[in-house]
């Protein structure tokens, strides 16, 4: 009998930790935690000053790094090094395609789809991107708003994810290196040497960039369920009723962590992908169908002809200065520094399920697939709110202007046929893809902190699952979408480097098939890529 068997779920907790990223990342959180209980003015206004610098004076390295990713990933979709297996060369997936795409997306940015996909576009409709230079709620101001909602939810943001998956996955499933984003830069310092200084550096800051990402997510999705609730019922929630619902849903994310992949997250993001294809599809036809599909049409044709031009767009011609204008920094900005504090654990949660998959499965499904189930949905919904704003159906812009942007989607529902049915669907909609964003999240910070573990203790998972919902709820009742925006820009701040880190790992490593730590050696050295079956996970295809 092991010790840690010995010792029950508390020795095992203890022998997989990786002592120094675990304890880093607990201090911090715990640390913002505590500060915004003792001194939340003080901890916003700080958070607000560093937030203010890196909009305006490094604006310009989120949009940068973001399209590089871009293009690079293009690339491995359409060049040669897209048939490079992850995993052994005769081995197949380990789960099907439905299952993959599911968990893909759900983990992905679909909590935030479901908050913005109401929102945005009738937001951009009132205040019109600078870009786009339209009269407010005018009809190019319309297909402008829904252009910018496919820019900033589309290809772009799920580049960043799959960036950062692809080296982890080929190193993890082809070498059995750890799961971890320090395996990165195995290329140049060997997998023997991924637990130097500088790999624990990188995990720290992966664990910082994955508190702050996960916590606006959890603020946001949890103040549209908490909308929701006062939407429906009539009574406040208040502060209190804040922090016990978002403690709630923590809970629900939890549990779902602890039961694992197989049983918890996969069936859970099968019911969440039904549910959101069914309102997608039910708020179509019900809704301005006609109007969704002109104006859709028009703004996919913008996203795809501007496309550059928006990714290079700093507003630096309209401010004096140079700077870039707060309207680029309140949205795109925020929206790939979000991305890029996402990428740690969307892309161990990426790579964690990609074994047997080739680099351009991953890249076509984690960009073109969910950009492609994304683009639908911002297209109806957001089609659907300018034109009842525009009409005087729903005065939806009075409802964002007193509850915020969290209120959007209830007085849109209200107002279709069987807007009881729908209201119920979307809540539950918000409710279950919080927890798949959240349970995945809680996993990879798991993985981060025990070395590469692929099912952390329950422990641990709790550890982090109770951190990040404490802080996520403070954020909320302290400073609200405002705190959480600039949470998501400063932490996601060190990860664009690590993006690039991630580019050029695959340069070096997929340009003749042989990392650098192996070139110099005798082919007998290679490890060995048969994966024996009993070490790892297999799927019951009935499962599936």
């Amino acid at each position: 009998m092991s010790k840690s068997e010995h010792n029950g779920p508390i020795g095992r907790f203890t022998d997989e930790l990786d002592t120094p990223v675990f304890v880093i990342g607990v201090v911090v959180a715990t640390a913002a935690v505590l500060a915004f209980i003792l001194r939340p003015e003080t901890a916003s206004g700080y958070m607000s000053g560093v937030n203010d610098f890196l909009w305006t004076a490094a604006g310009w390295w989120y949009l940068l790094v973001m399209f590089l990713a871009v293009v690079f990933v293009a690339f491995l979709i359409f060049g040669p090094w897209g048939n490079i297996k992850l995993g052994a060369e005769d081995e197949t997936p380990e789960f099907s395609f439905p299952a993959y795409f599911s968990m893909l997306y759900s983990a992905g940015i679909a909590a935030g789809i479901v908050f913005w996909g109401p929102a945005e576009a009738v937001f951009h409709y009132d205040t019109t991107p600078p870009l786009i230079g339209a009269e407010s709620q005018s009809a190019a101001a319309a297909a402008g708003a829904i252009q910018y909602t496919f820019f900033h939810w589309g290809i772009s943001a799920w580049t960043a994810f799959v960036v950062m998956a692809l080296p982890i996955a080929y190193y993890a499933h082809r070498y059995d290196a750890p799961l971890r984003i320090s395996t990165i830069i195995a290329p140049w310092v060997g997998l023997d040497n991924l637990d130097s200084p500088l790999a624990k550096l990188i995990d720290s800051l992966a664990v910082f960039g994955t508190i702050g990402g996960v916590a606006t997510t959890v603020g946001l999705v949890g103040s549209q369920f908490l909308v929701g609730v006062e939407w429906t019922t009539g009574a406040s929630v208040g502060d209190f009723g804040t922090i016990f619902v978002i403690t709630g849903l923590t809970v629900a994310f939890t549990l779902s962590v602890a039961l694992g992949i197989k049983k918890g997250i996969r069936r859970i993001s099968y019911f969440n992908m039904v549910l959101f294809a069914l309102l997608t599809v039910v708020t179509f036809v019900l809704g301005p169908t006609t109007y969704i599909m002109s104006v859709g049409t028009e703004a996919f044709g913008a996203y795809v002809n501007q496309f550059v031009t928006m990714s290079f767009y700093t507003g630096s011609a309209e401010t004096a200065g140079g700077d870039v204008s707060e309207w680029v920094g309140g949205w795109t900005v925020f929206y790939w520094a979000w991305w890029f504090s996402w990428t740690p654990f969307v892309g161990l949660f990426i790579a964690r399920i990609s074994r047997g998959r080739t680099v351009r499965q991953v890249a076509a499904t984690g960009v073109l697939a969910s950009t492609g189930v994304t683009i639908p949905w911002f297209a109806t919904m957001g089609g659907s709110a300018i034109f009842l704003q525009n009409t005087g159906q729903a005065d939806i812009l009075s409802v964002i202007g007193e509850l915020g942007e969290a209120g959007s989607g209830y007085p849109l529902f209200e107002a279709l046929p069987l807007g009881i049915f729908l209201t119920v669907l979307f809540l539950v909609l918000v409710t279950t893809f919080l927890v798949t964003s959240a349970d995945s999240s809680t996993l990879a910070l798991g993985m981060l902190t025990t070395g590469g573990s692929e099912e952390p203790s329950t422990i641990n998972r709790v550890i982090w699952g109770f951190l990040i919902g404490a802080l996520a709820s403070l954020l909320m009742v302290t400073g609200g979408v405002d705190a959480l925006q600039q949470a998501a820009i400063i932490t996601g701040g060190p990860f664009a480097v690590i993006v690039l880190l991630a580019v050029a790992a695959m340069v070096v490593s997929f340009g003749d098939l042989q990392p650098l730590f192996l070139r110099d050696e005798d082919d007998a050295s290679l490890p060995s890529l048969e994966i024996d079956s009993s070490e790892r996970d297999t799927v019951d295809s009935s499962d599936d």
